[in-house]
């Protein structure tokens, strides 16, 4: 298929956030009473946004998911990704090239709030790429898995989502391009991303330097 336009996921597509952020998270939960290995916050919370799993947060430290602990976590969680991040291997070229390609119609739609996502894009100097194409699922009547910011991103660059490729990494955000009708290409550096086949991405991949050329660009 030859796509109009191509949406991105923002952490673990374009930076390297997601180790980062379940750190902080899994050490506040620790400090909470909820005692997690690195691997179990991951498996729990990647691609999910924190208030998503209240429910079991409070069941397992007997307290209340309050304001005041979530402004606590962006605080330490922005902080960190400030001093310590840095962009997936080989995104600024596959960037540049699938920009070239398709005049611009490119967005990032991620379920992370805006100042989350803004932050990080010009942390690692993906912004000229993105500016005032960013879309997060915090402000969408429902974010990942629901599919919502992905039929708005679609919609703002005038393409029909079924003409429309995703790049994702999480179960949950292969759904969510899924839901929207676009054809998902799900990266997986790490394994074979078989659940990610399994929700629905069309097409898995190991490296992001591949990726241009499994877009036809």
């Amino acid at each position: 298929m030859k796509f109009e336009a191509i949406l991105f996921d923002c952490d673990g597509v374009l930076v390297d956030s997601e180790p980062i952020t379940n750190g902080v998270l899994r050490d506040m939960l620790n400090e909470a009473g909820w005692a997690l290995s690195a691997d179990e916050c991951m498996r729990i919370f990647i691609g999910k946004t924190v208030r998503s799993e209240a429910a079991r947060i409070e069941a397992h430290t007997g307290r209340p998911l309050t304001d005041a602990w979530m402004a606590d976590f962006y605080a330490r969680r922005n902080a960190e990704l400030d001093q310590r991040l840095t962009a997936i291997e080989h995104i600024h070229g596959t960037i540049e090239r699938v920009h070239a390609h398709h005049g611009g119609r490119i967005a990032c739609a991620s379920g992370a709030d805006r100042h989350k996502v803004e932050m990080q894009l010009a942390k690692v100097g993906l912004t000229p790429y993105f500016a005032g194409r960013v879309f997060s699922g915090h402000e969408m009547p429902a974010t990942k898995p629901a599919p919502d910011v992905y039929l708005a991103a679609a919609a703002a660059l005038q393409v029909a989502p079924g003409r429309c490729a995703v790049v994702e990494d999480t179960v949950t955000g292969v759904t969510a391009g899924v839901a929207a009708g676009a054809t998902v290409f799900a990266y997986a550096p790490l394994d074979d991303g078989e659940p990610l086949r399994a929700a629905g991405a069309a097409q898995v991949f190991r490296s992001m330097a591949e990726l241009p050329a499994l877009l036809g660009c």
